[in-house]
């Protein structure tokens, strides 16, 4: 599913309306039945509930009062706050205030209320909606907004986003001054980028999207370039596994890390490479750490390299993993590596050799961070897999702070100018092609912000790379299925203790996951 921007959406919403000739009323409609399917789908019945529903004045505040009719019909206990009288709502907003005032009181209607008529009301509620300003906001929140936000979140009631809890911007993530914090938000249409970046990631909750019948092809005069990634997306993806295939059918990996006291990285990469359907795995690692991660596999194969001083690789090594190189379906650098200035000699006179696709990820980039020319000089635009840390030391002046504030035009344009599928990780991970394109991955959670689980990432994408995914679906794909092993480890076990083994164990089911439509959707 792609993302669009506010001002996408707008004209989307324009082009509906004019062209398509769809009113925008019937539009409001579609959304605020949406929101209330959804809230019965997570809360459950509103029959008897107090609900409190705040409106702006804008066509979010419309929503709203669609909400709150339907919700009204439903048997809920209904109060409206409009933070704005009848003359200033927009049309189709004054419409919606007509038809819900058909069958509501006067004692259920509250315009402009103290701010103590406020607390007093949602204090008491058992749900919340917020549909007081949407995507149009792009300043910072004033009063009475501001007073109705601080008002809802003090709260202890179940609060609901109309399209996108008020004071996040829909384009960023930026909060806006302060915004409400959610437990669900209904997003109309398509969902917006603003949604799954920044800080919006804590404050929106469950995100749900509402068909509310635009036209594809007004999307697509858009040329949009962020999508959302998701099974449908990534099913196709997925390797066949005919009955007549072999371990050679699915590839070989070469895993090249490893280093004193972080021998366990290879042998996660290893193993999230072998989960992942992968064939065959081999480690290249110092000539110390092989009876080491010999010791943890039982299933892939080491080779020993030769080593520096300090036992990492360097130059002395660069001819054995040339010719090793040259064996391997795809690969991997960097999982423990170490940095010297041996070993960034290493990796900038052998990886601009190699045919095979790779994946360049922790140490590999730290000894690269002042060699970038490197990447573009490969023969395959490889697949580069920072952390924000990382991240920051590949672009000196930055911190980790800063690339977290614009996560997808950093990454955007760093792929774009060194031809490198980048995958900048953390919550809600952003891949970027060297064409411009952004996917966003929805899955993973905060039990996975613990040691070695990129190394897990490394070892999928390489995985996937060796089955003959191309560098951009292996990327998303591994991205995609990481997360998803995430989600199904800390359902079956919570959030806390999560290692990176666990999620290993839980990749064959995402997978299962993934690809179960095949086998129930195929026609009886």
């Amino acid at each position: 599913m792609w993302l669009v921007t506010p001002d996408q959406m707008r004209e989307l919403d324009r082009r509906t309306i004019e062209e398509a000739n769809i009113p925008g009323s019937t539009l409001m409609e579609l959304a605020g039945s949406g929101v209330v399917t959804h809230l019965l789908q997570h809360y459950g019945s509103p029959k008897g509930k107090k609900v409190v529903v705040f409106c702006g004045k804008g066509n979010n505040g419309g929503d709203g009062l669609v909400v709150a009719r339907l919700l009204q019909a439903k048997g809920a206990r209904l109060q409206v706050i409009l933070l704005a009288p009848y003359h200033e709502l927009s049309k189709d907003a004054k419409t919606m205030y007509r038809r819900f005032k058909k069958q509501a009181t006067l004692s259920q209607v509250f315009v402009l209320p103290s701010r103590e008529k406020m607390e007093s009301l949602a204090h008491n509620a058992h749900i919340l909606i917020d549909a007081l300003l949407g995507t149009g906001l792009s300043s910072s929140l004033r009063d009475p907004y501001l007073t109705a936000i601080t008002t809802m979140n003090a709260s202890r009631a179940y609060i609901v986003a109309v399209d996108i809890p008020s004071g996040i911007d829909g384009q960023t993530g930026a909060i806006l001054g302060a915004t409400i914090k959610a437990d669900l938000t209904v997003t109309f249409g398509y969902p917006k980028i603003g949604l799954y970046v920044g800080d919006a990631i804590d404050q929106v909750g469950h995100i749900e999207i509402v068909d509310i019948g635009l036209s594809v092809g007004f999307l697509k005069d858009l040329k949009p370039q962020t999508q959302l990634l998701s099974e449908e997306l990534i099913r196709p993806m997925i390797p066949p596994r005919m009955p007549s295939s072999h371990k050679g059918t699915f590839g070989h990996a070469g895993i090249v890390a490893g280093s004193p006291g972080k021998a366990g990285a290879p042998a996660l990469a290893a193993l999230g490479a072998l989960r992942s359907g992968t064939g065959l795995v081999t480690v290249a690692t110092p000539q110390m750490i092989a009876p080491i991660v010999e010791a943890k596999l039982l299933e892939v194969m080491t080779l020993a390299l030769p080593e520096t001083p300090e036992h990492l690789l360097g130059m002395e090594a660069s001819r054995v993993l040339l010719k090793f190189c040259q064996k391997k379906s795809a690969l991997a650098f960097g999982p423990g590596m170490g940095i010297s200035s041996s070993t960034t000699e290493m990796l900038s006179d052998l990886l601009p050799q190699l045919e095979a696709r790779c994946v360049v990820d922790a140490d590999a980039l730290n000894n690269l961070a002042s060699h970038l020319d490197v990447f573009s000089r490969m023969k395959q635009p490889p697949v580069l897999t920072p952390h924000p840390g990382e991240m920051a030391r590949l672009l000196p002046g930055t911190s980790s702070k800063t690339i977290n504030e614009d996560r997808i035009e950093i990454a955007r344009t760093f792929a774009t100018q060194h031809r490198v599928i980048l995958v900048l990780k953390g919550a809600n991970s952003v891949i970027a092609d060297y064409q411009g394109k952004i996917a966003i991955c929805p899955t993973g959670n905060p039990g996975m912000a613990s040691a070695g689980m990129g190394d897990v990432l490394t070892g999928m994408i390489t995985g996937l790379l060796a089955q003959g995914l191309s560098s951009w679906n292996a990327a998303r794909a591994g991205v995609y299925l990481h997360g998803l092993a995430g989600d199904l480890a800390a359902k079956a076990i919570g959030e806390t203790g999560l290692i990176a083994s666990d999620v290993i164990s839980a990749i064959p089911h995402a997978f299962t996951q993934v690809q179960s439509w095949k086998k129930e959707n195929q026609p009886s």
